[in-house]
């Protein structure tokens, strides 16, 4: 996976689904890492994320069963992924 040479950056939930900045990111668009600060920029002025932000709208999660269950009933994975 490459994973274990360099920096990887992978824990971003829930903030995609939940209509956060890095919801916004598009193709093309250059982020900033900061390992010491552990922080992440998206290089964009602020009246771009508020017009992006503004246009963004929740996907639906079209699931069907025992996952659409699952979905409803668990925790989000930097609270442990717990179901309940």
């Amino acid at each position: 996976s490459g994973g274990t040479r360099g920096p990887c950056i992978g824990h971003v939930s829930p903030e995609a689904a939940e209509g956060g900045p890095i919801a916004i990111v598009e193709d093309g668009d250059i982020i900033k890492i900061d390992i010491s600060k552990r922080k992440l920029h998206l290089n964009l002025t602020d009246d771009e994320i508020i017009e992006r932000l503004e246009k963004w709208k929740k996907p639906e999660k079209g699931l069907k069963g025992i996952l659409k269950r699952y979905s409803q009933l668990v925790s989000s994975a930097d609270k442990g992924a717990v179901y309940y």
